[in-house]
């Protein structure tokens, strides 16, 4: 943002103290950089940038097929409007331990706060659907190992760590697996698709780290609210897919009527305005800074003439 000077170390920093403070801190998941700074003004704690959300806005099944280069492209894009720290979903890490140190320090870069990475096989698939195939125990450990080195560049960058486990080996195997996470360096714990309110509370009473909460319409969770999920002790709910199922629901219908009427005059109340898309992105801000840059007139001499 050309006229934003968010410094991305300091955003980590601010993460980092905000999951000490034993709130419930709220992501809800960005589509673009522009939905990025409306729940910035909102008044959220930070931005989610989801993979799924990702894939399918280039037209893909949420089943892998992004890249690293894809993930850190639109991570940087939503990350560089707001200063709110940003959370993305890095998959897999996109290879063995030596992809995931790369991913790591690719996101650092890209001005990212912190990532998740989950220990399905590659090809994954959507963390609430059924037949997820995952990788040893040990494999994960390695790739968090990985991403813990790899962070030396800004030891601030906090890594999540996301088990699939409860679909295959259920939930003693998932608390399992989660605290082996921990112990290789993770900060974060993410149980992934759990079934009920109690389990919920079986991950906060076995774990003593910070856990994050997915809170994705349609999937195996229940949709607890804010007070329920800070009455179980969790520190961070997403809500990953949200505002790409509201918008896509509202073009279709859009569409749908103005196919049907001939216009979208009934529309327009619903429609942000130019104006509050103006305010948004600051448009009269960036005309005074031009203004104020562009204030003298270019002469020419004769032998230019």
């Amino acid at each position: 943002m050309l006229l934003n000077h968010f410094n991305p170390a300091q955003k980590r920093i601010a993460l980092r103290e905000a999951l000490k403070s034993g709130r419930l801190l709220q992501f809800p998941g960005a589509i673009s950089p522009l939905t990025a700074m409306e729940i910035t003004r909102q008044g959220f704690d930070g931005i989610y940038v989801s993979g799924s959300v990702l894939s399918n806005d280039l037209g893909y099944p949420d089943i892998g097929l992004t890249t690293l280069s894809e993930i850190a492209q639109r991570g940087r894009q939503i990350a560089r409007v707001t200063p709110l720290p940003s959370i993305i979903d890095a998959d897999t890490g996109f290879g063995e331990p030596l992809n995931t140190a790369r991913t790591i320090q690719e996101l650092i870069e890209s001005g990212i706060a912190g990532c998740h990475l989950e220990d399905q096989v590659q090809p994954k698939r959507c963390g609430h659907l059924d037949g997820k195939s995952l990788v040893s125990v040990s494999e994960m450990v390695k790739k968090i190992k990985a991403a813990d080195l790899a962070r030396k560049i800004d030891p601030h960058f906090v890594i999540i760590a996301r088990t699939d486990a409860r679909a295959t080996e259920g939930l003693e195997g998932a608390i399992e697996r989660a605290k082996a996470y921990v112990d290789a360096g993770a900060d974060v714990i993410f149980p992934e698709a759990l079934g009920n309110e109690r389990e919920f509370e079986a991950f906060r009473k076995a774990l003593s780290v910070p856990l994050l909460a997915n809170m994705t319409e349609f999937g195996k969770s229940p949709l607890l609210s804010y007070r329920e999920l800070q009455q179980l002790g969790y520190n961070i709910v997403i809500y990953p897919v949200t505002l790409l199922r509201l918008s896509m629901g509202v073009i279709r219908r859009g569409l749908m009527e103005i196919k049907s009427k001939g216009h979208q005059r009934d529309l327009v109340s619903q429609m942000q305005t130019r104006q509050e898309l103006y305010e948004l992105t600051s448009y009269e801000t960036y005309n005074q800074w031009d203004q104020s840059i562009f204030n003298f007139t270019v002469t020419t001499t004769k032998k230019e003439e």
